[in-house]
């Protein structure tokens, strides 16, 4: 069986898209700029599981990194605010699931967010118990992969999985040399990987491809 569980965040655990994006769209407002359309649903999505520097890349794509961080500044104050007012909806089950998986392997999150926007999701759900240790990437200014590999070798784990629901989340997995579960209910497309269609279904999905 696994002995690690490791779980991507957004697009895996719970969904923040709309705050997500008014939050961008309220750093636009207090920067004045830059100017271009309000941020919508659609293009949050498909920023999904990036590093802050490509989100700003592909929003902003005229903009100076000054400009960037300015406005990454006020985002994620506007954000932590939203999601700590409860602007999130996580999946279905979440907190049965987390509790039964949690009972047979330890669990990680592991995510190319910050340390505010991590805690914004364990202070809003009240689920940080269930995780024995999270690594992301606003910490160590590193790609997933190495993120993924550091808590493998960090906490000894011989036979780890990856949850994630982009394809992103999938190449980092095998990057790092660990099986790749795929969340098909989140925002990302992944061909030819084991998956689950819900969040309560992974018990099983696990189930049918852990090691003996």
């Amino acid at each position: 069986m696994f002995d690690g569980i490791l779980f991507d965040l957004d697009g895996t655990l719970w969904d923040a898209t709309p705050a997500i994006r008014d939050a961008w769209n309220q750093a636009m407002a207090d920067c004045g700029g830059p100017q271009r359309p309000p941020v919508t649903l659609e293009e949050v999505r498909a920023c999904m599981g990036l590093l802050r520097r490509d989100i700003c890349a592909r929003l902003f794509p005229g903009a100076s990194e000054a400009v960037w961080d300015a406005l990454s500044s006020r985002q994620i104050l506007h954000l932590t605010q939203a999601l700590a007012a409860g602007g999130s909806i996580l999946y279905p089950q979440v907190e049965e699931t987390l509790a039964a998986l949690s009972r047979n392997a330890r669990l990680f999150l592991v995510s190319n967010c910050g340390d505010r926007y991590l805690n914004a999701f364990y202070d809003g759900h009240g689920l940080k118990k269930y995780f024995f240790a999270d690594l992301c990437a606003g910490r160590t200014r590193r790609p997933k992969a190495d993120n993924i590999a550091q808590v493998v070798r960090e906490y000894g784990l011989k036979a780890p999985v990856y949850v994630g629901d982009t394809q992103l989340d999938c190449d980092s997995a095998h990057a790092a040399g660990i099986p790749f579960l795929h969340a098909a209910y989140g925002f990302g497309a992944v061909e030819g990987e084991r998956a689950a269609d819900s969040f309560a279904g992974l018990p099983a999905a696990l189930a049918a491809m852990c090691p003996p």
